[in-house]
């Protein structure tokens, strides 16, 4: 592998995932950033297909890209018509672009079951539709759309659909396994007999159904394909495409070819994100190499090891694609998760140190009764802050009660009946208790409102803490309605956000744990 050229194809391919549906103004945003990511080929969408392609193709004839090149897709002219009066071409045509992509079918089971045409027909649609688009000035590629299982079952004629747009004109024959059945031993006896037998460059497009997208990319690279298709994270119909941020990064890493600079390799996990915030997924927090989890580290002895070897539990180094490593602390950590995770909370602490041990054996005994510290960094850093003799907590729980209780008055169910929650909340801040009530439209709620009603005496900025996430989880279902149960808060200042964690198998003591969490954490970060 000399040159690789990127074919992304995360707005049209990826785009037909479950739960995505990008707006023009969206696809626009996402062409813009893999444009900064250097890709050579962005695929904007099918122009003849629906309104939005549409519109975004007009959009973009007002943008200068500084990378890549737009690519407009669609497919060859349908059976017994003439390609000039073929809708989806004319659209092609009109959509600007210099390079465009058709889809042809190469699998003779489709042209004659699904096309309902003839072998020979299927042939014309190809040449026809490259030849008409190559006088209109276009670059062509062609995705030969189940490519590989129509080899496997015809392979003379799978071969020749490649040769009727390689004669035709087409600069590209991209070999595409549909279906993503292909096993990766297929896919390099197979694009190495390709080669043998075309002379126009190959490029691999395949899909994840047997989690091999990444795998058979690169291996048909390593046959000889010099364009690779894949979408951002992987996005793609059913189980996916190939994963181009992974292609990417082994490309550039562990092959050494220079598909896009160091600088822009670092910027993978900020387009990767970027492209999960725009698709209003949620992050898949264990995806090699652009993953929050990516480079996280848990068990005690790998966190020993990495203290001595950075390289040691890691196979690169993970600023690399602009990641970066965290430490976690769980029942399974050892001291040095501890010592390294407190330093990175800007709290001085050794090996050898007193505290080290009580706070590893505080975390064990804690996490044994529900407590989760991996999601709950802000309540890990009161833990060791606590472990110092000198910290002094800002206020202390004298006593709390949740009332929760049916009343006769409107409300949103139309029957006349509320369900209001109260709670009243004793503290002590100093040597002042403070007792107040307050309502809420819920227990948690109550709970939160009393207990911020309390504090603002004397610490007055913490109206602006906002609770923005909840969530429960129960630990062991066996006791039913008594089961142990987790509470995680996301807390936010509209700068910041922190997560908090309680646990008990009383679930608003373990809200009570969380939410002193949240607010005495806030108060240790601004001082007071």
């Amino acid at each position: 592998m000399k040159q690789v050229y990127l074919y992304d194809t995360t707005l049209r391919d990826g785009a037909q995932m479950e739960g995505i549906s990008y707006t023009a103004e969206d696809k626009l945003k996402i062409a813009l950033k893999l444009d900064e990511l250097g890709v050579h080929y962005i695929e904007g969408g099918w122009p003849g297909s629906n309104p939005k392609d549409a519109a975004f193709f007009e959009r973009a004839k007002g943008v200068q890209f500084k990378n890549a090149v737009l690519v407009a897709f669609a497919s060859t002219r349908r059976a017994s018509i003439a390609v000039a009066d073929d809708p989806s071409i004319r659209a092609l045509v009109e959509a600007g672009t210099s390079h465009v992509c058709l889809v042809a079918k190469s699998w003779d089971i489709h042209v004659t079951h699904v096309l309902e045409t003839t072998l020979e027909e299927n042939l014309r649609m190809i040449s026809d539709s490259v030849r008409y688009l190559k006088e209109h000035g276009r670059t062509v590629f062609l995705d030969a759309e189940h490519f590989f299982d129509g080899y496997k079952a015809n392979p003379g004629y799978a071969l020749q659909c490649l040769r009727a747009a390689e004669e035709a004109g087409a600069e590209c024959l991209v070999l595409c396994d549909t279906n993503g059945g292909a096993v990766t031993s297929e896919i390099t006896e197979i694009v190495r007999v390709v080669k043998a037998n075309t002379t126009a460059p190959l490029g691999i497009h395949v899909h994840n159904d047997c989690d091999l997208a990444v795998a058979n990319s690169v291996a048909a690279l390593e046959a000889g394909a010099v364009q690779v298709q894949g979408t951002v994270n992987g996005y793609g119909e059913r189980c996916g495409n190939a994963n181009l941020c992974s292609i990417i990064a082994l490309l550039k890493l562990k092959y050494g070819v220079d598909c896009i600079t160091d600088e822009q390799l670092a910027r993978l996990t900020e387009i990767s994100n970027f492209v999960t915030e725009t698709a209003n997924l949620s992050p898949n927090l264990h995806q090699p190499f652009v993953g929050s989890s990516a480079f996280t580290h848990k068990a005690g002895l790998h966190v020993s090891a990495l203290g001595k070897l950075e390289d040691s539990y890691q196979h690169i180094s993970p600023d690399l694609v602009g990641n970066h490593k965290r430490i976690l602390v769980s029942e399974l950590s050892g001291r040095a998760n501890i010592v390294q995770k407190a330093r990175e909370l800007g709290i001085d602490m050794t090996m050898e140190g007193p505290e080290v041990l009580d706070v590893l054996e505080r975390v064990k005994q804690m996490e044994n009764l529900g407590f989760q510290y991996d999601g709950a960094e802000a309540s890990f850093e009161l833990l060791v802050r606590r472990a110092k003799k000198e910290y002094r907590r800002p206020f202390e729980l004298v006593d709390f009660i949740v009332l929760v209780e049916k009343h006769r008055r409107p409300s949103a169910l139309g029957n006349g009946e509320e369900i209001l929650s109260e709670a009243t909340v004793k503290v002590r801040v100093g040597d002042t208790v403070l007792h107040t009530a307050a309502e809420g439209n819920g227990p948690v709620n109550a709970l939160d409102n009393a207990l911020r009603k309390a504090l603002l005496e004397f610490y007055p900025s913490l109206s602006v803490i906002k609770l923005l996430d909840y969530k429960v989880r129960i630990l062991e279902g066996n006791e039913g309605t008594g089961s142990q149960v987790r509470v995680l808060i996301e807390s936010g200042d509209g700068v910041d956000t922190w997560w908090t964690v309680g646990s008990s198998a009383n679930i608003m003591e373990a809200s009570w744990l969380a939410l002193v969490d949240s607010l005495e954490y806030w108060l240790l970060k601004k001082g007071e």
